[in-house]
């Protein structure tokens, strides 16, 4: 391998963790906002257990999401596909960083698929980008970014409807309970948010080690889609070390920004969001932990009290599902030239 591929090799990593620490600013905050909110347990301990169950999550979750984000590429592996792959990546981590500053909810896996299409788009053109749409018509078959992007709308609507349905259920079971039933509840909690951490970091981190995987065979240093031990270790760590790094104003967007969350909510919105996420990864699609997680947590504040669900808060979130995906890809777009001339002084 030439000097200049390893090189760019190992820039393409760097970013792709990086990228994966951004994620965790977003989405690892949002899988122990409600815990925190509620009283369940404290930052330190929620963000503990996120990080010890999403680590597992990512080391035993397979690679069905990563094989989903790997195939949306239409391109020959070679070295060559390391510039496309790097401005894909620095376009999310752009787009990251603008909506954790300002404290938006946004979803980092919309990032990461409008980076790829924007890179690809400018470098190789709109036909190099498996759009699935052919499929869909003629084989009635969801792959590519058709694929992508149906999991992405669908995945909110399922968590908002599960978080609602759970609401009215255990709200009626528990009708006439007493209100120690929340120490339960609380006790509960840390069982559902480690299955919450688990589903997240199954899903998420699975999209950066398909995309390193790539990156690997496009240098020559793995013969086939493989995920290395390695790769799996050193996305989960870093993804989680995000949320000790700033997720915090995502946190209380999520936790108290919404809806005034008592343990009930938090644990009905824990098993919805938890479900979905899961059910998610066995379908091999990637999904934003964060939407899905806001979602949930408007499902149980509409069954509860509509009235007092911040609304504007799922405006918000819809405005980031249309904005986010062209912003990246315009972003990405506009990295690769630079991309390419840093390049060719290697």
């Amino acid at each position: 391998m030439l000097l200049d591929t390893i090189i760019l090799l190992v820039v393409v990593v760097a970013a792709a963790l990086v990228f994966a620490l951004t994620n965790g600013l977003h989405d690892a905050s949002s899988v122990v906002a409600t815990f925190i909110a509620c009283g369940a347990g404290t930052p330190f301990q929620a963000v503990g257990l996120a990080s010890v169950f999403g680590l597992f999550g990512a080391l035993f979750s397979g690679s069905a999401v990563a094989d989903t984000v790997a195939k949306i590429v239409n391109l020959p592996v070679q070295p060559s596909l390391l510039s496309v792959l790097l401005a894909a990546l620095l376009g999310a981590v752009v787009w990251n960083l603008i909506t954790w500053y300002f404290g938006l909810p946004s979803s980092s896996t919309h990032a990461l698929v409008g980076g790829v299409v924007g890179a690809v788009w400018v470098s190789n053109g709109f036909g190099n980008i498996l759009w699935g749409w052919a499929e869909l018509y003629y084989a009635h078959k969801l792959t590519g970014i058709m694929k992508v992007f149906t999991a992405l709308f669908v995945s909110p609507l399922l968590g908002f409807t599960m978080a609602y349905c759970l609401q009215k259920i255990v709200s009626f079971a528990l009708r006439n309970a007493k209100f120690t039933v929340n120490k339960w509840l609380k006790g509960l909690q840390w069982i559902m948010a480690a299955l919450l951490a688990y589903s997240h970091g199954a899903n998420d981190t699975q999209k950066i080690m398909g995309l390193i995987t790539l990156a690997l065979m496009a240098g020559n240093l793995l013969p086939q889609q493989i995920i290395p031990d390695w790769v799996r270790l050193s996305g989960g760590m870093v993804m989680f070390a995000g949320t000790l790094l700033g997720g915090w104003s995502i946190m209380k967007t999520l936790g108290r920004g919404i809806f005034d969350i008592r343990p009930i909510h938090s644990l009905n919105s824990q098993v919805s969001s938890g479900g979905a996420i899961m059910l998610a990864t066995v379908l091999g699609v990637p999904i934003s932990t964060t939407h899905v997680v806001a979602s949930s947590v408007i499902g149980v504040g509409a069954a509860d009290e509509y009235r007092m669900v911040n609304w504007n808060i799922g405006l918000e979130m819809i405005v980031a599902w249309f904005v986010t995906i062209p912003s990246a890809a315009v972003v990405a777009a506009v990295i690769y030239y630079p991309v390419i001339w840093l390049i060719g002084l290697l």
